[in-house]
């Protein structure tokens, strides 16, 4: 059975309040049945140092990630995990982590892939937790296993591919340019400097040749969306912030490897209410190393006026 919603006031100006629980709600809800909780970090070590009691991992590079090829794990090895993990298809799966929670809504984003009616956000993820002084324990738990169903992978509805976002290139034709880029608005929640092609030199881009922008992609951090504790931004400010997606028929987010583009997929599909957003999980990571692939550095023409705009709103 589902555990209720958070009533917090603060979350009921989002368009789907429900995706999202408080520290004070997690808290007094521990241990309930129904209710699982997980930890997902981009240093999975961050969970042996302590974690919210009955919290289990997910490590978001051996769990949820195919070892073979560069995707996620199958339907089969999903309801693995879950049975491992114990989490029942019908569970409220609260999801939290560092780093603001990017990782965490990567995770959120992977179990609805396969389709998890309740997954929700701990607001302020781990950093929100510690600040307020809540338990944390060492135990790992061992939760008998749930006869998770193995359930097909949604891909079309909340994924992008390549392939969706720019067409092949015209018979004979060798100019990459020639190539039509998508019409959806294209969100690059990386940093300015990033999007520019400048990045500083402890950017993690290791492995990708070039440096820049997928063309026509319009810059908007993904960092706007939160406060310096991890917290979500109200609706406007929100609302300000990702303004370019806010009346747009599709809108596809990315960034370097997808975990960031999935923390942004979740403010305009939940928080705004966005109907029509993907996340290109392959991000720069796979744009920045393809043959022939058109990329552009500094500002776009065209939406030259845009990103200084929400460029100049992220570093206010």
């Amino acid at each position: 059975m589902p555990a209720p919603f958070d009533p917090d006031p603060h979350f009921a100006e989002y368009a789907h309040p429900e995706r999202l629980v408080s520290a004070s709600w997690l808290s007094a809800r521990l241990g309930t049945p129904g209710l699982r909780v997980v930890e997902s970090d981009e240093d999975p070590r961050q969970y042996d140092i302590g974690h919210i009691p009955g919290a289990v991992r997910i490590d978001w590079r051996r769990d949820l990630n195919d070892p073979l090829s560069r995707d996620f794990l199958s339907p089969e090895r999903f309801a693995e995990l879950m049975n491992e993990k114990g989490i029942a298809r019908d569970d409220t799966v609260v999801i939290y982590g560092d780093k603001s929670n990017t990782w965490a809504a990567f995770a959120l984003w992977v179990f609805e892939l396969f389709g998890h009616k309740d997954v929700r956000l701990l607001n302020g993820g781990r950093d929100a937790w510690i600040a307020e002084e809540r338990d944390t324990n060492y135990v790992v738990p061992d939760y008998p296993a749930t006869n998770y169903p193995v359930v097909d992978r949604r891909d079309d509805e909340i994924r992008a591919f390549v392939s969706d976002i720019i067409g092949e290139p015209p018979a004979g034709e060798y100019n990459p340019e020639a190539r039509h880029i998508t019409d959806a608005t294209i969100l690059d929640v990386r940093s300015s400097e990033e999007y520019m092609g400048t990045p500083p030199d402890n950017t993690p881009n290791t492995g990708v040749l070039r440096q820049g922008h997928i063309p026509r992609a319009v810059n908007v951090e993904w960092e706007n969306a939160v406060y310096p504790n991890a917290r979500f931004r109200s609706r406007a400010e929100l609302e300000t912030a990702f303004e370019p997606a806010i009346n747009a028929d599709e809108t596809i987010v990315y960034c370097y490897q997808g975990h960031r583009a999935a923390h942004s997929w979740f403010v305009l599909k939940y928080l705004l209410g966005c109907e029509k957003v993907r996340n290109y999980d392959g991000s720069w990571a796979e744009w920045g190393n393809m043959v022939r692939m058109p990329i552009r550095k500094g500002e776009e023409p065209d939406n030259l006026e845009m990103s200084l705009e929400w460029n100049s709103t992220t570093h206010r």
